[in-house]
Order: structure tokens, then C-alpha cells, then sequence
């Protein structure tokens, strides 16, 4: 199968489709579901040995059992679209159930690069597949939406009132939004309250020596609705020794259309990022968001075919780390101060399977004086947040999140941790749904917490009103 992968940048047919024409044969009908531009590899295909190591570790065939919502299925009709079958209904409909997790890339005894083909797979379903009108006006929604800050930061106001005034437990007590639009649903469960806490200044100086220059990633859903997160995060990596840049221009990293094929986007957020930071001189690029983090990491690749872009992109991505790697690699200097509390730690997807950062995280708790961190059962089982996969698939992404809130909630831990704003929502709404209670918090509040000798009582406030 390798000779059918097409030269990336040409319009070349897939070969059995060349070979059916000198044989005299008919092809399938319709056109291939793949053409020349990055289509997914014929070799990573044929990597797959359908050993089945992946299955217990994917959320789609965890709920369903179907064989074409696991990683392998999927790769069987990346490889049928490879050999000129068309990209039907059916076909997309399993590729877009994916959530993204890259659990079966963890999972995989023969080193499958699952996450390069549905990366390349999902983009030529975004060129090459016409979608209904309502998942078109859905999604054009979400990323009219999501990769803007400012957009994001103007409905603040208006979901504050909703809240205020009474109106979101009247909708909630009517059921209608649930039965009517899902999706706007699952978004009113997510949005966590609404934080007034002052932006960062463009540069924070170090506390004692400087010890490495940094450029901050302040995000999307991250800089909107966890301000406080990105402000602990300055804190945390001032008093590290770390001088923090914070350019306010700077907008969306592109993750999102990223990992939902929209490529083109994606490289016009990268390009932009790339150009406000790379004059700063920084030395490191600091992220505090795990799916963020795994897309900036990826630079390197998502702008390889653009000649002005592609070395620029590789400096860039060799100085990007999320911020426990940063704060290990450095090592401590700061002072941390009891947190006598126990902790269940969510690796979040893609902090843990994309980016291979678990042990980080857990160095960082465990040199806080007092703080017992307790496991989670299922541990690599997503929590059905993956981007907006919540949003677009709301009932699977409930289930799923009723699965990890009764793992977390069995802990008995009074914090969770992690290091994702998508997964602190989504589980909050799941213990919520439950009926359980469990204070959350990023990691890097946890750190800020002991570095500044708050005390447990700055991350247990009372769980706030749904």
C-alpha cells in the first residue's frame, strides 16, 4: 500500500484508481475520498496490525463496542479511502466520532501515528465533504466563537445576567433548552462562573535573579473564563525566576481548527503567533493549556510546505513547553509552603497522551509539604470534553463525563487538578449532574497556593451554584 500515498501539494488520484483505468475495470463510484493535498499516510496505515492493544483505551468503543469507532476500525476506512473508495456518509460520521484523545497512541505496542492520520484524514473531510445545513451552522458558530478572546470576553456581561437574574434556573427547571438545542445546552452546563480578575501586564520581572525569559500563552476559553489561572501562572513563574512576556495582541494558537481539520485556519493563527513572539528574544514559550500545548508543538510540521514560514515555525516549536515541563526543567527555587489536602490529578488528553507529559505534573505535587495525590480509576479514558466534541456530540461527551465524575468522586479527594480548561468544565458539570462536590483547580493554583502560603482554604471554595 505504500505506493498509493500521493506526493503532498499534488492533485495525483489514488493509484488503484490509475490501475482500474488501464485495467479496463470500473472504480468505485464517486471521486476518492482522499486527493493529493496531505492526504493520511499509506505507510502509518500499514504500521496497524489490528492487535486490539487500543481498544479498551478508546472512549467511542468503550461506550459502543463498534468496531468502526475504535482507532483501528478507523484506520481500516482511511485505508479504503486510500484505495479509492469515496468518502461517504457513514465513513465521516465514524472519523468525525473520534474525540481526539490519542489514548490508542499511548496504548499501541507498534508505535501507530493515530494522531497524524485523523489529523490529515479530518482536513480533507473539512475540503471534501459536504456536511448537512445544521452541523454546517453549528460549527460555523463555534469557530465564529471559540478562537477569538475578545468575542469570547463579550458574552462575560451577558452570562453574568443570565445567571443573576434568575434565568438560567428557570430554563434549567423547563428542560426545553435540552430537548430543543443539545448543543446550546451543553454549553450553558459548561460555562463556569465568571471571574473579574485584572489582565497581566506585557512584561512581569522576575522575583530574584532572572533565570529565563518567557513568552505566555494567555488562550482562548483560558484567558475568557480562567483568568485567574493565567494569573497564577505569572505568579508562579515570576517567582521561579522567570521573566514574563505577555504581549496583549496576541490571539489564538489555532489548536482548535487544528484538531478539527480546518488547516488553513490553523496556519494563519500559527503565523501570527509566531510573529508576535519571535522578536522577543524569549527563551521559552510557556503554554498552561494541554491541547494548546500538543498544537504548538506541532508548528514545526503545520507549516513545513511554507517556504517563509517553515524555519520560523521549527525555532518556535523547540522552545515550546507546557508549563509543569518548564518549571521542572528549571527546577525549584521558590519556597512551598503545606497544602495539607488530598488531590485525585486528571491527566488531561493532551497533556498526557499527545505531549507524553505525566510525570511533570505529579514531581510538581508531590514537592508541595502535606499533599497526598490519589489515583484515578480509568485514568486514560477521556472525559468526553476533546475541544468541542462536548458540544457537537452532547450526549456521548455526558456519558463520558458521568464515567470520570463517579472515578473522581470515588477517590474521596477533596481537589481535582489538571491542567485543561475544556476538562475543568467538563467534569465540574458532570459532578454537578451527579450530585457529588469536589473543589477543582489547574495546577498551576495549586503551586501558586503553596508558593504564596495561602493555604488550603484558597482552593476550596464552596462548589458554585449551577
Amino acid at each position: 500500500m505504500a505506493d498509493i500515498d500521493a506526493p503532498r501539494g499534488t492533485g495525483t488520484p489514488p493509484v488503484d484508481a490509475l490501475r482500474a483505468a488501464e485495467n479496463g475495470t470500473t472504480p468505485p463510484p464517486g471521486p476518492p475520498a482522499f486527493d493529493g493535498e496531505h492526504p493520511p499516510s499509506a505507510d502509518l496505515v500499514s504500521d496497524c496490525v489490528h492487535c486490539g492493544f487500543c481498544l479498551t483505551t478508546c472512549p467511542t468503543y468503550v461506550l459502543w463496542g463498534e468496531e468502526m469507532d475504535s482507532p483501528r476500525g478507523r484506520i481500516h476506512l482511511i485505508g479504503q479511502g486510500l484505495s479509492g473508495e469515496p468518502l461517504s456518509d457513514s465513513m465521516v460520521t465514524h472519523f468525525d466520532r473520534c474525540l481526539g484523545c490519542m489514548a490508542c497512541v499511548t496504548a499501541c505496542p507498534s508505535g501507530v501515528r493515530y494522531d497524524r492520520l485523523i489529523e490529515d484524514t479530518r482536513a480533507q473531510v473539512e475540503r471534501r465533504h459536504q456536511r448537512g445545513p445544521r452541523d454546517r451552522a453549528l460549527r460555523a458558530a463555534i469557530f465564529a466563537l471559540f478562537p477569538y478572546p475578545r468575542r469570547l470576553r463579550l458574552l462575560r456581561g451577558p452570562l453574568r445576567a443570565y445567571r443573576m437574574t434568575g434565568l438560567k434556573k428557570l430554563v434549567d427547571r423547563s428542560g426545553l433548552l435540552h430537548r430543543l438545542a443539545p448543543a446550546l445546552a451543553t454549553l450553558d452546563s459548561l460555562a463556569p462562573p465568571v471571574r473579574a480578575v485584572p489582565r497581566p501586564p506585557a512584561r512581569v520581572h522576575a522575583r530574584g535573579p532572572r533565570r529565563a525569559l518567557v513568552g505566555m500563552l494567555t488562550g482562548c476559553v483560558q484567558s475568557a473564563f480562567f483568568p485567574d489561572v493565567n494569573a497564577a501562572t505569572v505568579r508562579v513563574l515570576a517567582a521561579e525566576g522567570c521573566e514574563v512576556l505577555i504581549p496583549p495582541g496576541q490571539g489564538c494558537c489555532g489548536a482548535l481548527s487544528l484538531h478539527n481539520g480546518r488547516r488553513a485556519e490553523a496556519q494563519r493563527f500559527a503565523r501570527k503567533l509566531i510573529d508576535t513572539f519571535e522578536e522577543t528574544g524569549m527563551d521559552y514559550f510557556v503554554v498552561n493549556a494541554a491541547g494548546c500545548g500538543s498544537s504548538l508543538k506541532e508548528y514545526d510540521d503545520l507549516l513545513a510546505d511554507d517556504p517563509h514560514y517553515a524555519d520560523r515555525a521549527a525555532a518556535f516549536t523547540a522552545k515550546v513547553r507546557d508549563l509543569s515541563e518548564l518549571l521542572v526543567e528549571l527546577g525549584p527555587v521558590a519556597r512551598r509552603h503545606p497544602l495539607p489536602m488530598s488531590v485525585a490529578y486528571h491527566d488531561a488528553c493532551h497533556l498526557g497522551h499527545a505531549q507524553g507529559v505525566r510525570a511533570q505534573p505529579r514531581a510538581l505535587l508531590a514537592g508541595i509539604p502535606g499533599l497526598a495525590v490519589r489515583p484515578i480509576r480509568e485514568a486514560e479514558i477521556c472525559c468526553g470534553s476533546a475541544g468541542v466534541w462536548n458540544v457537537l456530540n452532547p450526549a456521548p461527551a455526558a456519558e463520558l463525563g458521568d464515567r470520570k465524575a463517579e472515578a473522581v468522586l470515588a477517590t474521596g479527594a477533596e481537589l481535582l487538578v489538571t491542567a485543561n480548561p475544556g476538562c475543568l468544565m467538563q467534569v465540574a458539570a458532570a459532578v454537578r449532574r451527579k450530585g457529588g462536590s469536589i473543589a477543582l483547580a489547574h495546577t498551576a493554583q495549586v503551586l501558586d497556593a503553596s508558593i504564596r502560603g495561602l493555604g488550603t482554604e484558597a482552593l476550596m471554595p464552596a462548589q458554585p451554584p449551577s
